[in-house]
């Protein structure tokens, strides 16, 4: 497959994503000097999870990803994530006049 492929793209994106996500976790528990074993005590989850978050795993949970976050005190930069106001392109939509309903008027029936 080429690496154009948007099928491709659509699978590698998100894995990609959740890779670095689990690397910059990996960092900050690093950064604090925290063992993994620490870092599982403080989230309520076995090193094994640890693991599979720093790895990127998709299979995951999300949760195991926030609480770690949490942990580390990065919660509130996941704030961040999604934020409407940061949604330019929602935004854009949200305002378009093509988009809007457009009612069509029935033509008066005068007869009575």
């Amino acid at each position: 497959m080429a690496a154009t492929d948007p099928l491709l793209a659509f699978e590698q994106a998100p894995a990609a994503a959740l890779v670095r996500l689990g690397s910059r976790i990996r960092l900050a528990r690093l950064r604090r000097q925290l063992r993994q074993e620490d870092l599982a005590a403080k989230i309520g989850r076995t090193r094994a999870t640890v693991i599979a978050i720093e790895q990127g795993a998709s299979g995951t949970e999300i949760g195991a990803y926030v609480s770690a976050l949490w942990a580390l005190g990065l919660l509130q930069e996941l704030e961040l994530v999604a934020d409407p106001g940061l949604d330019r392109d929602g935004q854009a939509l949200s305002f378009s006049v093509s988009d809007k309903r457009v009612r069509v008027r029935k033509p008066l029936n005068n007869n009575f």
